[in-house]
């Protein structure tokens, strides 16, 4: 019997592990309840990503070569001076760059399916099928109930993931992010052509930043904060705004977005024969806030572990077999996850410390090693007398960053 494998959630990560099993012939279920979906997200993509996940150029609304960090006493550090010439950060609208995404992995032979699962019914017997009970809203909203068996599940359904808690996966820490997409003045938007702006303090956010990053045809402005601050997030969008008041002037509001982001992984990632990813599996970096190309490298990694060990699509991959992707998955990027982790408890608790922050991100040094390791996803060690350097810096930057805060 030829394997099947159903993926809830067309996003990055569900439609890149959709590609993946559809271009190895085995029989994919794509299922997304929402093919227009506009999913509040800052937008930005890696530089490795373009070609890793060959992604056309004209799916790029803005290529980022310049950014200015702004510290809470509104100390401005330009950043990207490392960056050569072809170099840059992308930016994109997830409804332009999902949709892509998703009719690839069809063009490939994944069957996309405009549904919402509202129930994951699970096997009774150890070879047994998953039964996915979804609302199939091809001809309306309201949906027409429908069944689906499958062998195997990838649950990339995002953070309020209705897989996850099928199978029991455990909670995690999450983080609300609030964001307006706001229309400038030509010349407002001009001065962000290929710019993007972070800010730090406590008025923007108690533990993470805020931003102002250049669309297609307007800004993202927004801020994110912990589950425990939730409640003082409009209050927060109010300080960015205000701290980013006079170049926003005139700028209308088209669009208010809001959503969870995880901020750590899911206890249990594998249960039987459903493998969570991105989102749902809690792939989303500290301190960066970074998701879209790590929730589509979790999903290929985990397609391919599929592809693999079903000899494509022999045979049904076991438990075991599926936990191999986490294996995986942690041996090449725990080393990251934890760094930025630390990074976010120690630079983002006061605003001392913020200060601290944006003063090391003037440094040559700090910048080279910060956007080699966030455009190209690999993290190459500095020599010892730059290490050396930078861990002075730091320690220097911290002591100082008490005396410069508001």
């Amino acid at each position: 019997m030829a394997l099947r494998v159903a993926v809830v959630g067309g996003g990055p990560a569900g439609a890149c592990a959709a590609e993946v099993l559809a271009k190895a012939g085995i029989e994919t279920y794509l299922i997304e309840r929402k093919l227009d979906n506009v999913k509040p997200c800052g937008g930005a993509i890696p530089l490795c990503m373009v070609k890793e996940f060959d992604l056309p150029e004209d799916i790029i609304d803005r290529k980022v070569r310049r950014m200015k960090m702004i510290s809470p006493s509104n100390v401005v550090v330009d950043i990207g001076q490392t960056l050569k010439d072809n170099e840059y950060i992308g930016m994109v609208r997830r409804e332009v760059f999902d949709s892509f995404l998703r009719n690839r992995a069809a063009s490939l032979g994944a069957q996309l399916i405009n549904g919402t699962m509202y129930k994951l019914e699970l096997p009774t017997t150890q070879n047994g099928s998953y039964k996915l009970h979804y609302a199939d809203h091809t001809n309306g909203i309201e949906g027409e109930d429908k069944t689906l068996e499958v062998d195997l599940v990838i649950g990339a359904d995002g953070a309020n993931s209705r897989v996850a808690k099928a199978i029991d996966a455990g909670d995690y820490n999450y983080a609300i992010a609030f964001q307006e997409r706001i229309m400038l003045p030509e010349d407002k938007m001009a001065y962000y052509e290929d710019l993007a702006e972070m800010y730090v303090g406590d008025d923007v956010s108690p533990d993470f930043y805020a931003w102002v990053f250049p669309k297609y045809n307007h800004v993202a402005v927004g801020t994110g904060t912990m589950k425990p601050n939730q409640s003082r997030i409009k209050e927060l969008q109010a300080g960015i705004r205000a701290r980013a008041a006079a170049k926003l002037r005139g700028g209308k509001i088209i669009r208010v977005e809001a959503h969870p982001i995880p901020e750590h992984p899911r206890p249990r990632r594998v249960v039987g024969r459903v493998a969570l990813v991105g989102d749902a599996a809690g792939t989303v970096t500290k301190s960066s806030g970074e998701g879209i190309y790590f929730a589509a490298k979790s999903a290929r990694m985990c397609a391919e572990t599929i592809v693999e060990f079903s000899e494509k699509g022999q045979r049904i991959p076991t438990e075991a077999d599926l936990k191999v992707y986490i294996k995986r998955w942690d041996k090449m990027y725990g080393t990251t996850y934890l760094v930025l982790d630390i990074l976010q408890r120690v630079f983002y608790r006061s605003d001392a410390t913020r200060e601290a922050f944006v003063e090391m991100c003037a440094d040559i040094d700090v910048q080279k090693l910060t956007f080699d390791s966030y455009l190209y996803k690999t993290v190459t060690p500095a020599n010892p007398l730059t290490q050396l350097k930078i861990t002075a810096k730091t320690i220097g930057s911290l002591l100082r960053g008490n005396a410069l805060a508001p």
